[in-house]
């Protein structure tokens, strides 16, 4: 699989050039130009774009391709993402209340239950699992086990519900680099969504188990986040 940069610049000569929407009438993921077919004959495409409602509303659709036709399996849904909207592309800081933009595969699925109906690897979380947030720690950006080499980090076993149930967005992942920005995830929204995220893709438990349900390790599962086709940019700037 291309890394999110490979990827992005790949949408970006594609999109200057020509529009996904101008050739063809079917629908398709803004992203589609960006995304090849050479490694997975069918590919999980997760794209969530801006919202006109507010800088943290935004829309969720799943897709998935079959030598290069596309089919809209789920939404348009409504989700909430960071306080302060999309960050622009390799712009995502820790701390700034910001989604980071660009393509990034789906990593493991994590719940509070033993088991989760879902094809993605699957992590139960337990009392003692945290993600690491401190950037001047070995162990950022990564799920460990207490007690943990950090000065600051994130329980997964939350006592809000919000991460009963979710997926790791693979951003900043391989390697982490420090301060660029950890735990971006997709999970339960919060308020029925009218709060934003600190940084991750929230929505409505019922679709969220939709969601992860229809998701499959074997298909190259992504996730494109706040990318605009038309222009080859990334939204939200």
């Amino acid at each position: 699989m291309r890394t999110p940069v490979a990827v992005f610049l790949l949408f970006t000569a594609t999109f200057i050039s020509i529009s996904c929407s101008s050739i063809s009438s079917r629908p398709k993921p803004m992203c589609a130009g960006a995304l090849d077919y050479d490694s997975e004959p069918q590919r999980q495409v997760i794209e969530v774009l801006p919202a006109r409602k507010g800088i943290f509303n935004a829309e969720l659709t799943a897709w998935i391709a079959a030598e290069g036709d596309w089919r809209r399996v789920l939404g348009p849904w409504p989700v909430v993402i960071g306080r302060n909207g999309f960050a622009g592309f390799q712009e995502k800081r820790e701390g700034d209340g910001k989604t980071p933009s660009g393509i990034f595969p789906i990593g493991v699925a994590f719940g509070k239950a033993r088991q989760l109906t879902t094809s993605l690897v699957y992590r139960q979380a337990k009392e003692d699992d945290v993600w690491v947030d401190d950037s001047a720690s070995s162990q950022y950006n990564t799920w460990v086990k207490l007690p943990a080499q950090a000065a600051s980090y994130e329980k997964m076993l939350r006592p809000d519900g919000l991460y009963d149930m979710g997926a790791v967005i693979e951003y900043n992942t391989a390697p982490a680099v420090p301060k660029k920005g950890s735990a971006i995830f997709i999970h339960i929204w919060r308020d029925n969504g009218r709060r934003p995220t600190a940084g991750c893709v929230a929505l409505h438990a019922n679709r969220l188990r939709r969601l992860l349900a229809w998701l499959n390790k074997d298909k190259g599962p992504v996730i494109a986040l706040g990318v605009s086709g038309a222009k080859g940019q990334n939204a939200g700037k």
